[in-house]
């Protein structure tokens, strides 16, 4: 992000971070081209004033159509979810290697200059992560590897290729290892949702249906950071107008476990609910949390917003959703 004006792709421009990516873009004055697999209907966000297109990025011709013209590429494109996704999905997962190959690719044959690409804390090994309390994960701690199994292995893989990509080519290359983005306009249900978004759709549905129950998956005592979107979208604009070139934590270093989530979901909500332990769902490593040593060092900022100001606007922006869900309109979930 130049203060020059820019044609710039976001791949996965139909999901979560690409819809709020494409939104600041465009109102920073670029010309944006947005391009998910999904279909329109489908889209989170959908910018008519953005060049879109309903496209598989895991294909090369479709990559070089998206990035023809473009001075920049956001890359946030790939199949994930939450836990149950990608604990069930590793294959499937694995797969999204093809879009970022393709769209290096792309960049590369299109004199593209720079290019970004959104990796994850789930690249850093199972051993640093059987602890609920545990030490934050610092970026090189990624070494020696041992990623989460199918999703974390893709990103690892994809971060080094960008590496190389920008070694052997030149290319301007930035990334970000994400924890756990939450926020309005995201998947809340269907089983790619995540913990915040999850939790908040459970204690809506338990108030609703009258059951005033919710199931947890695990004994609610694995800890995570969580993100709110707005962070994420500021982060990432300041990386890109850094001079930092290898891979950086973008998170929250805000540790909280699953029940205390659970907790200030039913605080916000005004409600008490009665939770099922299911000890034999997917739940992760035990623990994960951000270390954000370097990136106030290299950015100097951090993730600024906390877990509760986030969640009670992810919160209202849900119960909206289902409550126009259950009035029979088509909401995107």
């Amino acid at each position: 992000m130049t203060n020059s004006k820019q044609r710039i792709l976001v791949a996965g421009g139909g999901g979560f971070i690409g819809g709020h990516l494409a939104a600041h873009l465009l109102r920073q004055g670029h010309a944006v081209v947005a391009a998910d697999i999904k279909p329109f209907a489908s889209w989170y966000q959908l910018h008519e004033c953005a060049e879109n297109f309903s496209v598989n990025l895991e294909e090369k011709d479709a990559c070089l159509k998206a990035v023809e013209g473009c001075d920049a590429v956001y890359n946030l494109a790939c199949n994930m979810g939450g836990m149950g996704f990608i604990t069930n999905n590793k294959a499937l997962c694995m797969l999204s290697v093809l879009i970022n190959t393709h769209l290096l690719m792309a960049a590369r044959e299109c004199g593209v200059s720079e290019y970004f690409y959104s990796s994850s804390a789930c690249v850093y090994p199972d051993y640093r992560q059987e602890e609920a309390n545990l030490t934050a994960l610092k970026e090189s701690d990624a070494y020696p590897a041992m990623p989460e199994s199918g999703y974390g292995w893709e990103k690892l893989f994809s971060e080094r290729l960008c590496k190389h990509y920008e070694e052997d080519f030149g290319m301007r290359v930035r990334v970000v290892r994400f924890h756990n983005v939450y926020g309005p306009h995201g998947t809340w249900d269907g089983g790619r949702e995540k913990a915040p978004a999850a939790l908040c759709r459970k204690i809506i549905e338990a108030q609703a249906n009258g059951t005033g129950e919710i199931e947890i998956w695990g004994d609610g005592e694995q800890t995570r950071s969580f993100m709110y979107i707005d962070d994420c979208i500021i982060g990432i604009e300041k990386l890109m107008r850094s001079s930092y070139s290898d891979p950086l934590n973008l998170g929250r270093s805000e540790l909280v476990s699953i029940n205390q989530l659970a907790d200030l979901v039913q605080e916000i909500a005004g409600i008490e609910v009665r939770r099922r332990h299911n000890l034999h769902a997917p739940q992760g490593v035990r623990g994960r949390n951000s270390d954000n040593t370097l990136i106030k060092q290299v950015l100097e900022w951090e993730p600024e917003i906390n877990l509760r100001t986030g969640l009670e606007k992810t919160y209202w922006w849900i119960k909206e959703q289902y409550g126009r869900r259950q009035h029979g309109e088509h909401i995107v979930q």
